[in-house]
């Protein structure tokens, strides 16, 4: 039996020290069950993205100072930045050595330099040209143990199953095909990943380990980083594939180590960090996984949605050392499940809701933020803002009687975000914002009002997917006898800022299967009006929602950071003109 295990790992960016010492608890415990080499994530030690500490030196050096510093009982594979090899140069996004036979710092540390990045992306989130430069060989570690393995790093694995969306010059890893064409002798290859998460990118993953165990001719093995980073999400399931397809795939959304024997699938294992990952997937200390020829792309959308936005959120909190969190209760479907998303997040002692009624709230959306907040066990505070409203009413009279009758309904949002943000910075919480990304891409939003806080947790999430994720809480809720935390009223009645008598969304947008579905088309697919209306799409539909969305560019470009979801999400994978004048039609006036 030759194990190999895969760190699946939940960094904190910056922080050297902690990472190090969580990379040793990890591979203690790999060694424990028997491993015989370990392998990190990608950038482990600094955490990724590291984004312009990596401009820093003093960070390139103190990171690679961490990694080799690593006390490891069994050969491990660590991710980390290399310094430049001159002034002019870019550092390097590399992997390094450690274990018994290192026992200090003293002596060439680019001895112990296995694999070098050699393909960087530039595209949607990525930026890593800005940062690192390109090698062009392809990474060996001998002897680790009695294993020789292939390393790459992340994109690397990319371009040979045609999964990037331009071809590089080289292939790493036909590369290393041809090395063991030629007789140079590779028992596996191994990948040290970040690779970001979106709703569609499991599949895509697991297409390029099965294409590169393929090739290879031996079995790839690939770790991916796990938890959230700023607006990065990791969903980790790190996996191994041999070449006739089968795949064993590590669980989502909890940090441990993949036991992986690469004599077969069989008992490949999976070994939680703590009893609390442990609890995430009703476990006990280990877990025995299965392999599977074509079902591994089967997961629940909505499950997984829920889980991404959660982590999301859990980690951003935690890596940026705030406690609690506080947002607006409206008795509406966004704000309702905010809530959810924050309680599962934080717990609901360190969530506080307030409802701030003004004289066009309806009675039942008082009463139907109480009853989350009661469900969800969280507090609440009612106060209501008709005397604040009426006295800058008075003030602005003038000019609301001659202005935009937006201008007036958009001093409840602003009053609003006064009592949420004062009440965060007394209780040093942290305010949340509960826009939807539909909501969003359209400017249904008051910029410093409902738009108002440090972290959006629903930026990234379509309309019609935020029902499905209530009537998701509301199902977890139940099955552990629990009262759904999202009202039945909630959930049915028409959407509505309430910022008016009788005003509904409707009157002015689209009914949102529709909007999401233009949306989708024009951000996720790239197509642009003409592509739509021959899609069937309605003309004047089309050209509404796509001049709605440039018109409202600069409310987006002052949004708080969301959870990145979707595959193309507002924010880094989002680079539209602040200011521009866009032909819609892709015809030639």
């Amino acid at each position: 039996m030759t194990r190999i295990a895969l760190l699946q790992f939940d960094p904190t960016v910056g922080d050297l020290a902690h990472n190090a010492a969580r990379l040793e608890g990890l591979v203690q415990l790999a060694a424990e069950h028997g491993a015989e080499v370990g392998v990190s994530t990608e950038l482990a030690v600094c955490g990724y993205p590291p984004r312009d500490l990596l401009l820093e030196h003093d960070f390139i050096q103190r990171s690679l100072a961490a990694a080799l510093g690593i006390n490891s009982p069994i050969p491990l594979l660590v991710g980390t930045p290399l310094p430049a090899e001159d002034q002019r140069s870019l550092p390097t996004n590399g992997v390094v050595r450690c274990g018994p036979e290192f026992t200090s710092l003293n002596g060439n540390s680019q001895a112990r330099v296995v694999a070098e990045k050699q393909l960087l992306p530039t595209y949607d989130v990525f930026d890593e040209a800005r940062y690192f430069s390109a090698k062009n060989r392809s990474g060996l570690a001998r002897s680790l143990g009695r294993l020789n393995l292939g390393v790459t790093v992340c994109e690397d694995a990319w371009q040979a199953a045609g999964s990037t969306p331009s071809a590089y010059a080289q292939d790493p890893i036909e590369h290393l095909a041809e090395w063991c064409r030629q007789g140079v002798s590779i028992d596996a290859t191994v990948n040290l990943s970040a690779s970001p998460f979106h709703t569609e990118k499991f599949t895509t993953r697991l297409h390029v380990a099965r294409h590169a165990a393929s090739v290879l001719n031996h079995p790839f093995l690939l770790a991916n980083q796990v938890g959230g980073n700023d607006d990065l999400l990791f969903d980790g399931r790190s996996l191994v594939a041999w070449p006739d397809g089968r795949a064993v795939v590590a669980p989502s959304w909890c940090e441990g180590v993949l036991m992986v024997d690469l004599n077969g699938p069989e008992r490949c294992i999976w070994v939680p960090s703590t009893a609390e990952d442990a609890l995430m997937i009703g476990q006990g200390t280990t877990v025995t996984l299965t392999a599977s020829q074509t079902g591994l792309e089967t997961v629940d959308a909505v499950d997984e949605l829920t889980d991404a936005v959660v982590t999301g959120l859990a980690d951003y909190c935690r890596k940026s050392n705030i406690g609690s969190i506080v947002l607006g209760l409206s008795g509406g479907i966004d704000s309702a499940v905010a809530a959810c998303v924050a309680v599962a997040a934080l717990g609901p002692e360190n969530v506080t809701g307030l409802a701030m009624p003004s004289r066009y709230s309806s009675h039942h959306s008082i009463d139907d933020a109480l009853s989350t907040a009661k469900a969800l066990g969280m507090a609440c505070e009612v106060h209501r803002i008709d005397e604040m409203h009426t006295s800058v009413e008075t003030t602005l009279a003038t000019v609301l009687e001659n202005g935009h009758p937006v201008a007036g309904e958009n001093l409840q949002a602003r009053l609003r975000a006064i009592l949420v943000m004062g009440y965060a910075n007394a209780r040093s919480s942290m305010a949340i914002s509960t826009g939807n990304k539909s909501e969003i891409a359209q400017g249904y939003c008051t910029l410093y009002g409902d738009m108002a806080g440090g972290y959006a947790p629903l930026g990234d999430v379509y309309k019609m997917d935020v029902y499905a994720m209530a009537h998701r809480f509301n199902q977890r809720a139940e099955a552990l006898g629990r009262p759904a935390p999202v009202s039945s009223s909630t959930l049915t009645k028409p959407p509505s800022a309430e910022l008016a008598f009788d005003q509904v969304d409707a009157d002015s947008l689209p009914p949102y299967e529709v909007l999401d579905a233009v949306l989708r088309a024009h951000i996720e697919s790239g197509m642009n009006a003409d592509e739509m209306m021959e899609a069937g799409f309605d003309e004047g539909l089309v050209m509404d929602v796509l001049q709605r969305l440039e018109r409202t560019e600069h409310k987006r470009w002052q949004m708080a950071p969301s959870p990145r979801v979707s595959s193309r999400a507002f924010g880094q994978g989002w680079r539209r003109p602040l200011a521009s004048n866009h032909d819609w039609r892709g015809a030639p006036r």
